[in-house]
């Protein structure tokens, strides 16, 4: 064989039957993927939004316009969707508010990228002209944010109200008062710096009644009832015990053998473990308890115990509960019955069970100090206040994110057109194949408000090019899509305002994973065993071709 034939034989150093796709065609498959995604959501964006129906294999459904939730239920194959779901859970773990933006500015940006790319330009001059965009971005919406104080709560409250009028829009009014309230209780401030413990608000969801029942509770609400029935029903200024161990005998570690020969020393046997499960209750009483929280079990004898001292006792509660319920009551979690006393015991005002949709629930109120608190959700339908419940930790994200942050900004699309229009501005000055990339993120900006009138039955183009008009105006950084009265108006003066943190987060999040995606330029599929989860048919990625599975 000629050196010239040995140069022109293919080099094969993947296994038999491995799948390879190279240059273009990768980038376009992972492209089509990204904007596919995106697609699936843009419709839920905004007010007037639509909901998705998600069903899975055991036939639970889920009803939602969430995006991350939405993202999280499809059963989503390919790899580059599954990046896609992960800024979602980002942008909601970070913010709680802004999942579906964050997306669909993903999905655009893939888009424009596509268009760029069919007329030569090469990826990396993409990627370095997203890269300057995105940091010009956010410097930009830095600008035009306004600031914020804890003591503004009506403007708390609107926060709280436009992050939810997409999902409880009807209750948004009402709901919204309790997350206000809720806020202002786990508010304090720290070193000159607003900190709010989104740890310290419970929400317990019940179904029954209507969201008009909900109600905001000054403590810790406990899905649970007391053990016994001979137990007062109701504590008045409770000295509560916390335990995070069993009020049982522990079973021998190793194998122990008991060999009793009377029935006189089976009865001896009961004896000495009652009394010592009396023991424990005596400790209980002594150090001055009047109820009991504890995180695991309390044997039945013990129960009986209790009942006769008239000490009020909830069991198997929730490590979390059990934290929130130290931090409220002042009290102290004790890991051994026999080091309690009085120093360790919470209090609270009132201690008492109250049935609610037919099932009891353990009420803690009015405690030592109110920094926990709990909103108690009522519905129609479990899926009612499954997204009642997901309004209100959206609602709890942005009204946080906006006083630890100080800066909010006017929503309704308003300030993407100003920075749209700033950004390319910038564009211009920057020069080079990198301003056409820049250019076409501002464009990406813009796809926010237009979605916005889409959803509100405007024509979105008509839309986009009155409110650019009305942004070269003065005071025109505030004007966007106003999805109730159909019609462009002064989103500052309609009071619909987000947290600058959604958007900085949107725009970083959304360009690096655009940034990643148009970074790959080879994708690999092997077969047999190193063809893991999310591998298609021939060990290609599931879901090649634009294809999304749903369970």
């Amino acid at each position: 064989m000629t050196s010239q034939q040995q140069m022109n034989q293919p080099v094969i150093f993947l296994s038999e039957g491995s799948k390879r796709v190279q240059g273009r065609d990768a980038l376009s498959i992972n492209i089509m993927i990204g904007k596919a995604v995106a697609e699936a959501v843009k419709t839920t964006l905004g007010p007037k939004g639509r909901d998705k129906m998600i069903v899975d294999e055991l036939g639970d459904v889920t009803i939602t316009n969430d995006g991350a939730t939405i993202l999280s239920q499809m059963s989503i194959d390919h790899p580059i969707g599954k990046m896609m779901v992960e800024i979602a859970k980002t942008q909601d773990d970070q913010v709680g508010d802004g999942t579906t933006t964050v997306v669909v500015l993903a999905g655009g940006l893939l888009q424009k990228a596509e268009q760029l790319l069919s007329e030569g330009i090469h990826p990396t001059t993409i990627i370095k002209g997203y890269r300057d965009a995105a940091k010009k971005a956010k410097e930009l919406f830095t600008e035009v944010a306004d600031k914020i104080s804890p003591t503004d709560k009506a403007l708390v409250k609107e926060i709280a109200k436009t992050s939810m009028t997409g999902k409880s829009s009807e209750m948004s009014e009402e709901l919204s008062d309790l997350v206000l309230k809720a806020i202002t209780e786990v508010t304090e401030k720290k070193d000159n710096v607003w900190v709010v413990d989104r740890d310290s608000i419970k929400v317990e969801k019940k179904a029954g009644g209507s969201l008009d029942d909900s109600r905001l509770v000054q403590g810790i609400v406990l899905d649970k009832e007391r053990v016994h029935t001979g137990m007062p029903k109701e504590v008045k200024d409770a000295r509560i015990a916390l335990l995070d161990v069993a009020l049982e005998i522990k079973s021998p570690e190793t194998d122990t053998k008991v060999q009793i020969s009377s029935p006189d020393q089976l009865q001896e046997f009961l004896d000495q473990e009652e009394k010592m499960l009396k023991n424990m209750v005596d400790t209980v009483k002594k150090a001055g308890a009047t109820v009991l929280i504890c995180q695991k079990g309390i044997d039945d004898i013990a129960q009986h115990f209790l009942a006769k001292e008239g000490i009020f006792a909830v069991r198997r509660v929730k490590k979390s509960d059990l934290d929130k319920l130290a931090k409220a009551t002042g009290g102290t979690i004790v890991s051994r019955i026999n080091d309690l006393t009085k120093k360790d015991l919470g209090f609270a005002t009132s201690v008492h069970e109250e049935k609610i949709g037919g099932e009891e629930m353990t009420f803690i109120e009015k405690c030592k100090n109110p920094k926990a608190v709990t909103i108690l959700l009522r519905g129609g339908s479990e899926h009612v206040i499954d997204e009642a419940e997901r309004s209100i930790n959206d609602a709890i994200g942005s009204t946080t994110a906006s006083l630890e942050d100080g800066l909010i900004v006017s929503g309704g699309g308003s300030c993407e057109i100003e920075v749209a229009l700033k950004l390319r501005n910038y564009a211009q000055s920057v020069g080079g194949r990198e301003q056409l990339a820049i250019e076409a993120f501002a464009d990406v900006l813009e796809i926010i408000p237009k979605t916005l009138a889409e959803s509100a039955g405007m024509d979105p183009i008509d839309a986009l090019v009155d409110l650019r008009a009305k942004h070269k105006g003065k005071e025109g950084k505030y004007v966007g899509v106003d999805v109730y009265a159909g019609k462009t108006a002064n989103m500052k003066e309609k009071k619909v305002m987000e947290p600058l943190r959604i958007k900085l987060q949107a725009v970083t999040s959304a360009a690096e994973v655009t940034e990643m995606i148009l970074r790959i330029d080879d994708i690999i599929a092997g077969v047999g065993k190193s063809a893991g989860p999310g591998m298609g048919p021939g060990g290609m990625p599931g879901g090649m071709g634009g294809e999304m599975g749903m369970d």
